[in-house]
């Protein structure tokens, strides 16, 4: 799969590593929150069919992290982002 790199442009899957979906709010505050909450945090992700928002590192190129729109399907990219940019319209993509 290739993987469009904001900064270095198209490089092999290989060179990235994928961080899991994105957009996943912590709970707050830390000393407060139940194990319960805790344990769905860490361990429970959705696995929709179709587009999912995902968090990858170009650890062998320039190194930094950016989002991922990606159809679970057919593996394809419809958007690439910053990580301060908020979760895409899975229809508007």
């Amino acid at each position: 799969m290739l993987i469009p790199c904001p900064f270095c442009g198209p490089r092999d899957e290989a060179e990235f590593h994928c961080a899991d979906e994105s957009h996943i709010a912590r709970p707050e505050p830390f000393r407060d929150v139940p194990e319960e909450d805790w344990a769905h945090y860490l361990f429970y992700r959705e696995n929709p069919k179709g587009i999912v928002a995902e968090r990858w590192h170009h650890r062998f190129g320039c190194g930094l992290w950016f989002n991922i729109a990606r159809d679970t399907r057919t593996h394809e990219i419809t958007r690439v982002y910053e990580m301060t940019d908020p979760r895409p319209d899975p229809e508007a993509s």
